[in-house]
């Protein structure tokens, strides 16, 4: 009978003198972070039973707010207004509108922010907004907001609003620069938001650098991360591409061969969705807000990691 020769002395020498990787804090030892989530409206009956199961589904987590999208160049204006007004209407969640500056006069996104006044909604995500189908840049619509910064600085204007505004650790893909980039992003906050919440990344330097960035321009609200969850991979390359997020290729090759797998997707995309929120909370981070697709499982069982439990009901 052949035995296996015992392990080589150059192996086990490089297991006992190699460095020791010390492990992510058990989330028992941390509170779990605050928790926000972004949905974007239905565009048919199927897709609207699809989202309104997400919401129930995470609506027992207690999130500080939930966000609902709107399409470039406002195209789902009326089917966001009706998503925050149901929301407001019959659930326990605080809802939050986006409003972008695309495709309307001032007047036109005024009257938008008093009807959400009116349904009781006071929380609003301030966005300069996309191009319109078929533009390759944005352009400033005829008596419009310009900018998120004057978008920010009516809404103040109108009412009590909470305002939440975007920010690109990575800078906007419009952006000259980083630094002209957080210059707009101080800008904003100047004006009145009292949040920014963040474009997803993937590497948890670049939002760590960023936050250093921020403190050193002066900035002192809240800088929500966003994250991601990964289902689909391909999808999400192509578009952080046009978004300007970079996608290290270690996450590539995690999902390399999985295209017809999408069980083994989803566990990738968990693990690794739930490390890089797990990272943050060992650095501090308080506060996340999931980009959920419309999709509830992996952002529950994410949560359910960093220690979230649904809580008691009223």
């Amino acid at each position: 009978m052949d035995i296996a020769p015992p392990p080589g002395v150059g192996t086990l020498q490089r297991w006992l003198t190699g460095p020791r990787i010390a492990g992510l804090p058990v989330p028992t030892e941390m509170p779990p972070p605050q928790l926000s989530f972004e949905f974007f409206p239905p565009k048919n009956e199927a897709l609207e039973q699809s989202l309104w199961a997400a919401i129930r589904r995470l609506e027992p987590l207690g999130p500080r707010f939930v966000s609902v999208t709107y399409g470039a160049g406002g195209t789902t204006r009326t089917r966001t207004h009706e998503t925050v007004a149901r929301l407001a209407r019959e659930t326990s969640l605080t809802p939050a509108a986006h409003l972008t500056c695309v495709g309307a006069t001032r007047g036109e996104v005024d009257e938008v922010a008093r009807g959400y006044l009116e349904a009781g909604v006071r929380h609003i995500v301030a966005l300069r907004g996309d191009p319109p189908a078929g533009a390759s840049q944005y352009t400033p619509h005829e008596g419009g907001y310009a900018q998120a910064e004057d978008l920010v600085r009516g809404l103040r204007r109108i009412g009590d609003f909470e305002v939440s505004v975007g920010a690109y650790p990575e800078g906007h893909p419009a952006a000259t620069s980083q630094s002209a980039d957080l210059d707009f992003l101080k800008r904003k906050i100047d004006a009145g938001a009292t949040r920014a919440i963040t474009q997803y990344f993937f590497d948890t330097d670049v939002y760590l650098r960023f936050l250093d960035r921020c403190g050193a321009a002066g900035i002192t609200v809240p800088i929500v991360p966003g994250i991601l969850p990964v289902s689909n991979f391909a999808q999400v390359k192509k578009f952080s591409a046009m978004c300007g997020t970079s996608v290290p290729a270690w996450m590539g090759r995690l999902f390399e061969g999985l295209d017809e797998d999408a069980d083994s997707r989803r566990m990738v995309a968990a693990v690794v969705a739930a490390e890089q929120a797990r990272l943050l909370q060992a650095n501090g981070v308080d506060e996340l807000h999931f980009y959920t697709l419309n999709r509830a499982d992996l952002t529950y069982a994410i949560a359910h990691l960093l220690g979230a439990r649904p809580k008691a009901a009223a």
